[in-house]
Formats: structure tokens, C-alpha cells, sequence
């Protein structure tokens, strides 16, 4: 059946004014409050990024950005919930390097993978520092290894939760050092800074945001920073390099991604107004303070950085034959 000239013009201009109104709706966004659901404990590296973009956020975009803390399973129960949410712009998460690039190697019943999440921004780069408690007696990375090789099996790792960066860098110093360490999994870096000062576990690789405080105040020694340079937040610090192990490198990133689908319009409208709030100097100064990088580009840019860190960390788990039931 040929439709009649006047139908046709009809059904196109309804296809177009639908799709402008969609788009206009999409430019327009967002129109409620818009949930960043942060997949671990309140206080730790994650939060704090997190909280400063919320609070920028709401400034920029007009509409309050609400911090929603789901801790638990390494991150993936806040990651499950974001990549089931809708996809329309209103649900975001603030994924790290675990979820996105390490934990589906290391759990055999995930239920979400990286594709289920949409990049919107890589938004920071973290150093992780090595710290112990004020009753461990090594004084730098030397002596820790010396003492772990000398109680093989005694020493302790704590970390964010397992498959997080903190344990991945833990894993990474054992297999680089030929040391035998025990890892001690928590549900975020508040608790795990908690029990090493009080020596019930031996040492952290934490972010450095969360530590450094207990740095500044004395409740933890810095024996190294994981990163290739030294931090400028704690100078005198060496890296793990420098202080006699070649070639190690583990750092931890944060972003902010929403589930497949959403919209490219929002997705982009996110995407700006966060490269604007990190090259504030408000925010760049407040970064640095807690020895974080911030990053920014364009969510292609953040694509291509989980597909690097995933073959780097896949790589590494599989030789070391890491799993988690």
C-alpha cells in the first residue's frame, strides 16, 4: 500500500519533532537530582573524588549531584546496581580500576562486565603509597622485604577489598620481590588504615588521598610511592623503583561512567562540564593536595586506558594464578 503525499509529510514531521524533542530533552539534561553511586566505604580515595566533582557539579549543571555510598564485593555490588540502572544519565558510578579493568578476571560469576558502562570521563590518577604501621621496625622497602623474607608468611597486606588497586599493587611487590605476604581484604581503605595502625596488619598500598593524613599526623611511615615519580605532597618519599625494585609501577585511576545506552548527547553535556571543573585551579590545587592527578579528555580517550590497564592487570592475575570464589 503507497502511502498518500500529505501521510508522508505528516510521519516525517512527527519522526522530526520527536527527535528534536528528545534532543532537546537530552540538551536540557539534567532536569532532577542525578546519583553517583561511589562503590565503596564513605571516606576513602573514591569518596573524595567523588565528593569534590558532586559538589562541582551541582554548581555547573544547576541540579543537586548526590554521593551514594554501596560498598561491598570489591566494588561490584555499587557497579552491579549503576550497570542495571536506566540508561538515562540520572544513575552514574564512579568506577576504578578494579571494576572496570580487574575484577572480571578475577571473579568467575561477575554479573556486569566493562561493556555494560558507558565512559563519560576519566577523571584521576592516583599514586598508591606504601605505608606501615609506627610499630613495624623496617624504615624503608629494604628492610620490609629483608623482614618478610625473614618471617616468610608472617607479614600482611591489607587492601580497599580484593581486586581493588591496593591489592593488585600488593600482588604485583610480592611476585617483583619473591616475597611471601598474606592479604588481608577489607570493604574500604577507612578500615584497613585502621587495623594496620593498630599493627594488626603489617603494611597498605593505599591511595594516597586516604593515608595521608594518618602520614601527616604520624600514625603511618611512607616507605615508598608506587608511582614512576616521586610525589610532590610527600618528596622525600622514594618510589618502589628507587628504592631497589625495578620496573614496578601501580597506579590507581578513577572515572565516572553511566550504563550502556545513555545517551550520547549526555554523556558529552557530563563529559565538558567535568573537563571544565578539573582544569579549575580550585580543583587542581585541592587535587594536589591529596596527591591526586586529575585527567579529563574525552570518553574515547577513557575507552582506550580500561582496555590498556585490563590487558596489563589480566596478564598479571593469570600468571599469578589469582582468583576469588
Amino acid at each position: 500500500m503507497k502511502l498518500k503525499p500529505f501521510t508522508l509529510a505528516f510521519t516525517a514531521c512527527a519522526v522530526g519533532l520527536f527527535c528534536l524533542q528528545a534532543a532537546a530533552q537530552n540538551t536540557d539534561y539534567p532536569q532532577r537530582a542525578v546519583r553517583i553511586v561511589v562503590p565503596f566505604a564513605a571516606g576513602g580515595s573514591t569518596d573524595v573524588v567523588a565528593r569534590v566533582l558532586a559538589d562541582k557539579l551541582a554548581a555547573e549543571m544547576k541540579q543537586p549531584f548526590v554521593v551514594d555510598n554501596r560498598a561491598g564485593a570489591s566494588g561490584n555490588i555499587g557497579a552491579d546496581i549503576v550497570a542495571k540502572a536506566p540508561a538515562d544519565g540520572y544513575t552514574l558510578l564512579m568506577a576504578t580500576t578494579g571494576i572496570l579493568a580487574i575484577n572480571e578476571y578475577l571473579y568467575k560469576n561477575m554479573t556486569y562486565k566493562a561493556r555494560d558502562f558507558a565512559p563519560v570521563s576519566y577523571t584521576s590518577l592516583i599514586s598508591n603509597i606504601l605505608v606501615v604501621g609506627p610499630s613495624v621496625p623496617a624504615t624503608n622497602v629494604a628492610e620490609l622485604v629483608a623482614l618478610a623474607k625473614a618471617k616468610p608468611g608472617t607479614l600482611s597486606f591489607a587492601s580497599s577489598g580484593a581486586g581493588s588497586s591496593t591489592h593488585l599493587s600488593g600482588e604485583l611487590f610480592k611476585a617483583m620481590t619473591g616475597t611471601e605476604l598474606l592479604h588481608v581484604p577489607y570493604k574500604g581503605s577507612p578500615q584497613a588504615i585502621t587495623d594496620v595502625i593498630a599493627g594488626q596488619v603489617t603494611m597498605l598500598f593505599d591511595n594516597a588521598p586516604s593515608s595521608m593524613p594518618f602520614i601527616k599526623d604520624g600514625k603511618l611511615k611512607a616507605l615508598a610511592v608506587t608511582s614512576k615519580k616521586r610525589l610532590p605532597i610527600l618528596p622525600n618519599v622514594p618510589t618502589v623503583e628507587e628504592a631497589g625494585v625495578t620496573g614496578y609501577e601501580s597506579l590507581s585511576w578513577s572515572g565516572i561512567v553511566a550504563p550502556a545506552g545513555t545517551p550520547p548527547a549526555v554523556v558529552r553535556k557530563l563529559n565538558q562540564a567535568i573537563d571544565r571543573i578539573l582544569k579549575t585551579d580550585e580543583v587542581r590545587q585541592r587535587f594536589a593536595g591529596l596527591g591526586v592527578d586529575p585527567v579529563g579528555g574525552p570518553p574515547e580517550a577513557f575507552s582506550q586506558q580500561i582496555r590498556t590497564e585490563s590487558d596489563k592487570w589480566g596478564k598479571l592475575i593469570k600468571s599469578a594464578n589469582i582468583t576469588i570464589e
